[in-house]
This record gives structure tokens, C-alpha cells and sequence, in this order.
């Protein structure tokens, strides 16, 4: 398939450009890729570290890809229900204020070797 990010031997197609952009507990990767007949699209996965009882971790990961000539309405879209939100949604707490809250204080007697 067309655009599919996989090359013919498996491996992942080679991004022309990538972009990380950190956002709390996840982080959005904005990939470049070409398909074949070398047409640029975008890939762009949302990554979140998730816990396991036994306290392994592994990432969770969402993929979209999009297609140039789906650009302009897609940005549209997404520009109309952020302004939507913006408006509409009351004020809430910036993510480094819960942040914040969510710190844990630490004496410097908690860190010391305990023999």
C-alpha cells in the first residue's frame, strides 16, 4: 500500500523530518515520510509511557497519517474545534500547576543510607 509506513523488508520508511513535541505524561511525534514516488505525508504519533502491576513500563502509541492533500481541511478542522474548546470550556488548571500539585517533597534525611 501506498504511503504505508513500512518498507518492503519491514523496516520503517526513513523520516525527511521529525518533530517531538512533549505535552505532560505524552509526547507527539510530527514525522515526514515519502512514499515511493517520493509524495511527502505526515505521520503523527501520540506516545504515553504505561505501567504494569510489576512495575515494567512499555509505550502506548497512536498513529495517523495524513496525506497532503487532506492538509488544508484537516487544519481547518482542527483550528475550528480548538477555537470551539478555547471558548467554550471553562478555565482549568495550566498543566504546570497540577504539576505541581502532583509533586512529592522529599527531606534530604529521606535520602540518606539507611545502614
Amino acid at each position: 500500500m501506498e504511503g504505508f509506513d513500512k518498507k518492503e523488508n519491514g523496516s520503517e520508511r526513513e523520516e525527511i523530518y521529525s518533530k517531538a513535541v512533549r505535552a505532560g505524561k505524552r509526547t507527539y511525534f510530527f514525522d515526514v515520510k515519502a512514499t515511493k514516488k517520493n509524495d511527502f505525508y505526515l505521520t503523527i504519533t501520540e506516545s504515553k509511557k504505561h505501567f504494569e502491576s510489576d512495575g515494567r513500563f512499555n509505550f502506548e502509541k497512536h498513529k495517523l497519517f495524513l496525506y497532503k492533500e487532506d492538509f488544508e481541511k484537516f487544519v481547518e478542522g482542527l483550528n475550528e474545534v480548538v477555537e470551539y474548546i478555547r471558548l467554550n470550556q471553562p478555565e482549568l488548571e495550566s498543566d504546570e500547576t497540577q504539576e505541581v500539585k502532583e509533586f512529592t517533597n522529599v527531606e534530604f534525611e529521606d535520602l540518606q543510607d539507611k545502614k
